[in-house]
Parts: C-alpha cells; structure tokens; sequence
C-alpha cells in the first residue's frame, strides 16, 4: 500500500482482504460476536474507500494481526468527510434493518396499507362485534328466577323430569337418572350453567317425576311469606331452600310431587313448610 495514503484514498481488493484478516483475528480473539463479525466482514467487501475500512477496525487490537494495515494521512480537508462515510455506513445500515423490521412486520401484523402507516394492532381495531353479555337466572327464589331454572332445565336435558332438585338462593342441585345406566343416578348443581355431573346411587324409594309440574307464581309467593308462617322474623332469616320430589303420601296420584321450603334463621331453630304440589299445606313444622 502507499505510504502517503489517505482516508479518503479509493481501496484495493487487497485493502479490504487485509481489513477481513485483522478482523478474523479479532473473531478468534474473542473481541468480536459471530454477528458482528458477520456484518463487518459484509461492510469490508462492500468499502469503496480505505478511510471506511479503518473505521471497520478501528477499536480493535490489532497486534496479533497477520497483516498490517495503512498509517492513514490525516487530510484536514477530507477528515471529516471519511469519518462521516465510516459512521455514515453504521448509520445506514441500522436504518436499513430498522426498515426491515417495521417491513417484517407490518406483513405478519399490519392493518394498514403502509408499513409506515402506524394505527393500533389488530386486536384493537373495531371489528363490529357487540359485547355478549351473558344473563342466566341468579336469584332463582323469585318469579324469574324459577321460571328460568326450568327453562334451563328443558333446553338441557329436554325435560323437567328428575329424582328431586333442592333450589337454594343462588344455585340448584339436580338428581335426575343415568339415562345409560339404570341403576345410577346422575347429580348436577346449577350455577348460572349445569355443571358435569358427579355419579350417585340409585335408592329403593326414587322415583322419577315432573319436578316442574307446580305453579311457580303461588309458589313464589309461598316462598317469601315462609318466614312468618313458620313463625321466624323476616329480618332474623339466615337462609330459605326449596326441596321438590315425589310426594311421600300413598294415596297421592302417580308422579305427584311435594315441596319443602325450610327457613333458617340466625340465631334458634329451623322450620319447614310441606306442600302438594298444587300448594296445599301437608304440614307446617313452627321454629321453636
């Protein structure tokens, strides 16, 4: 190489072989990764002047180099200039592969018709969708609630046919019989949805009626005036559950059904109401 070279001098393939040399041995040194090797080695092939290979090179130790590189002239006129072309390479290049990326981008996830046509994600874009809102009976003691127990009932299973169901405040609990197995029965607790089933024995005395077979507004009714009837304050009630099955009088015509409605209160003892299931009294337990 000249003697009197300087940066902005035009380099040789000879130059840039040297430059590829010295940064071999800075890669076996340890002093540069896999990728920037990679990258530094690609910029070397691609210098158009030396000033740009010094700038490859410049903060590595080159001692152990096989090869020696040029003593640049410093040219006061053209200095800033081949510093400017060194950094100007590193400058571009991150600004190609920031373009890239947004490029890269924008095709697996753009919504836009540019890259560089930022807007919010995909998963945020208006889609037209309205919110599903989902309303199934919670308060199932009343008019509604009942009625809508039921009605969930029949889109489940087709029926309101079962061994018995206890309705409580806010959930159900279902036996109704194996439909594959006769001599299993089959529990399911409603809570705002039928649960999977949990398997149970089948007893001697179960029979299979219409536990919806009553009318659910006199009921309802019966419901909320259960406290005073059994003799408990309103204001003391702790808790009130409902339990339907086949009515326990064997004179009762065939699928009959009875109701119990206990109320607990906080504090003393329970008392329970029993009903045909037309809303007849059978019995009325007082709390005592």
């Amino acid at each position: 190489m000249a003697t009197r070279q300087s940066a902005a001098t035009r380099a040789k393939d000879t130059d840039r072989n040297d430059t590829c040399k010295v940064l071999d041995t800075a890669l076996s040194e340890g002093q540069l990764s896999m990728e920037e090797h990679r990258e530094r080695v690609s910029a070397a092939t691609n210098a158009a002047t030396l000033g740009a290979l010094q700038n490859l090179v410049s903060d590595l130790q080159v001692g152990n180099a096989p090869v020696t590189l040029p003593n640049l002239k410093p040219e006061r006129s053209l200095a800033g200039t081949a510093a400017g072309g060194g950094w100007g390479l590193r400058v571009a290049t991150a600004a190609v592969l920031v373009l890239l990326g947004i490029a890269i981008g924008w095709g697996l996830y753009g919504n836009s018709s540019s890259p560089l046509s930022f807007t919010t994600d995909p998963g945020a874009k208006a889609d037209g969708i309205p919110a599903t809102v989902l309303t199934p009976p919670r308060q199932l003691q009343s008019l509604g609630g009942l009625t809508g127990l039921f009605e969930q009932m029949r889109q489940k299973f087709g029926d309101t046919k079962g061994y018995s169901i206890t309705i409580f405040e806010d959930y159900a609990s279902l036996t109704r019989p194996d439909p594959k197995e006769p001599r299993r029965a089959l529990n399911y607790y409603y809570r705002g949805g039928w649960d999977d089933p949990s398997e149970t024995s089948v007893s001697d005395g179960d029979r299979v009626v219409d536990l919806g077979a009553f009318d659910i507004p006199k009921m309802v009714g019966i419901i909320r005036g259960a406290a005073q009837s059994v003799g408990i304050n309103p204001t003391e009630v702790k808790s009130t559950h409902v339990s339907i099955e086949p009515n326990s009088d064997i004179t009762a015509p065939p699928g009959a059904i009875e109701i119990s409605v206990y109320v607990s209160p906080k504090f003393g003892n329970s008392g329970y109401i029993e009903l045909n299931g037309d809303g007849t009294i059978k019995r009325v337990n007082y709390a005592g």
